[in-house]
């Protein structure tokens, strides 16, 4: 299966943190998608573009916080990230480029 554009769309960026981390050891990992996209769509998405079979799609949402900027105040954009479960014996090196 060949990846599309629209899979680029739903996969913004794996999320590399501590948590982040500690959740690949238990072989799962993290990736920033768009605050739209469905878990399904998740899960196809990182199959077709990793070539991994995927075992569970956990989703959270981060609401955005107010800060200010050089006294005005604005707000930070709202933040989904997919906690993606692999299959036994797969993997995906978030260090290197796609």
């Amino acid at each position: 299966m060949s990846a599309t554009a629209e899979q680029y769309d739903v996969i913004r960026k794996p999320v590399i943190t501590e948590k982040a981390t500690m959740a690949s050891e238990n072989g799962a990992v993290v990736f920033e998608v768009a605050i739209d996209s469905t878990k399904p769509q998740i899960k196809a998405a990182v199959e077709a573009l990793f070539g991994v079979k995927v075992k569970a799609v956990n989703t959270t949402i981060t609401k955005g916080k107010v800060k200010r900027f050089r006294g005005q105040l604005g707000k930070r954009k709202d933040v989904k990230k997919a906690y993606v479960t692999l299959e036994e014996g797969n993997t995906i090196d978030v260090s290197t480029g796609l």
